[in-house]
């Protein structure tokens, strides 16, 4: 399963490439799809390419719903190896 994560642009280079931060961590994206994206603005990036912009509150909500599957994952592995189904 893939999934497309919301990203803070912070810098667009001349080559066409951005760096995009997620909740700390800097990655690299194409922007060949989105010609109007500036720094500071949230994108959706999926299998490298920023596929669409999106709002900051969207984008901030977005990364929340994450983080909450990620702990509530986290919590049932935890009970799994503790033998606590």
């Amino acid at each position: 399963m893939c999934l497309a994560i919301p990203s803070k642009i912070t810098e667009i280079r001349d080559d066409g490439m951005a760096v995009i931060d997620v909740e700390g961590v800097r990655r690299e994206c194409s922007m060949l799809l989105l010609e109007d994206a500036v720094v500071g603005e949230y994108v959706i990036v999926h299998a490298g390419f920023a596929i669409n912009k999106m709002d900051e509150a969207a984008a901030r909500e977005t990364l929340s719903y994450l983080r909450e599957a990620v702990n509530a994952s986290m919590e049932q592995q935890k009970k799994n190896e503790s033998g606590n189904n």
